[in-house]
């Protein structure tokens, strides 16, 4: 066997010598240049990540982010605030802080004649309702010049009836639901359902009544008569709330009036719940008289706005996708 005979096998089929190691190097260059279109991607995506929070900030700082209206018509308007949805400390513009700032702000400029409070509620604390209420009695007492009204929207119940009550005049759509003047408070009861699929409750109390009402846990007679009084004590403040505000305008038989129930807008009118039908132009217009319309609503902040649950899962996908992308390499 000559010298080339004993070569090394790799040359048999032509293949270059030292062919392992080069294609060694080119998947290690490979590698390498996979790296650097990753890191270029990486400084790309949080470059734009950057520039959208630098744009929201910037939005932030010179945007006006308490919906401030005082200037927007020269001459006198009507005050106009809107209450839409559940009436709530966690709620963002329906929590008596924003609604008593929007009062405040509408009743305090001297360009406004009268305030119509524009409400579409199913109702809510009471807690944040009566601050609500109270509010508005002591503006009225403050700004007797000045007189507020209550527009229904499709519903005015419960808590949302509640506020109306304070205001000078209530008026609502033939169709509008109003009332609900009463109380509730609803549970469920697994104590059977525990029984049955051999589950031990087990329930530390300090304070021999601190699990009252517990879902899991016997209904106690003495717990239900506690709660019942509770809840006809709030009721009582309820009606006693609607009479002040109403006064000889209720109509009707109040055990009717107060047991909860809901009324149309015209059935509303006739127990005396409402003074009239119309709707928010109507009021302005043939009411007060002065139909030009500014809106003191506290309203959501441009940051706010733009960084809410659309925002949110946009950055979410944006971002995920890069994520899952740079690690799979397909960032090219």
């Amino acid at each position: 066997m000559n010298e080339q005979e004993q070569q090394a096998p790799g040359r048999e089929n032509g293949a270059p010598p030292n062919w392992e190691q080069q294609v060694i190097s080119r998947i290690a260059l490979e590698g390498l240049r996979e790296q650097r279109r990753a890191r270029r991607w990486s400084v790309f995506f949080r470059l734009c990540i950057l520039a959208y929070l630098a744009f929201f900030f910037w939005l932030y700082l010179f945007t006006d982010r308490d919906g401030d209206p005082s200037g927007i018509l020269p001459g006198k308007h009507t005050a106009l605030i809107h209450l839409e949805g559940v009436i709530g400390s966690d709620q963002t513009l329906t929590s008596s802080e924003a609604l008593i700032d929007s009062l405040q702000r509408a009743f305090e400029n001297k360009q406004s004649v009268a305030v119509i409070l524009h409400i579409n509620s199913p109702g809510g604390s009471p807690v944040q309702a009566g601050e609500v209420h109270d509010t508005i009695l002591e503006l009225r007492k403050q700004h007797p010049e000045k007189a507020i009204y209550t527009v229904v929207s499709d519903i005015c119940a419960s808590g949302g009836y509640y506020i109306a009550a304070a205001t000078d005049e209530i008026y609502a759509n033939r169709a509008s639901l109003v009332g609900s003047i009463g109380v509730v408070y609803s549970g469920f009861g697994f104590v059977e359902s525990l029984e049955k699929l051999g589950i031990q409750r087990r329930l530390l109390t300090a304070g021999a009544r601190k699990g009252i009402l517990d879902p899991f846990s016997p209904l106690q007679e003495s717990d239900v008569e506690h709660f019942q009084e509770l809840l006809d004590d709030i009721h009582h403040q309820f009606i006693e709330v609607v009479r002040s505000g109403r006064g000889e305008r209720l109509l009707g038989d109040e055990a009717e009036l107060f047991s909860g129930l809901l009324w149309s807008g015209e059935q509303s009118l006739e127990l005396g719940l409402v003074d009239g039908l119309g709707d928010l132009h109507f009021v302005a217009r043939e009411v007060i008289g002065r139909e030009d319309l500014v809106d003191y609503t506290r309203q959501r902040s441009v940051l706010e706005s733009l960084l809410g649950t659309a925002g949110e899962t946009f950055a979410r996908g944006f971002l995920g996708f890069f994520s899952e992308a740079a690690e799979q390499g397909e960032l090219r």
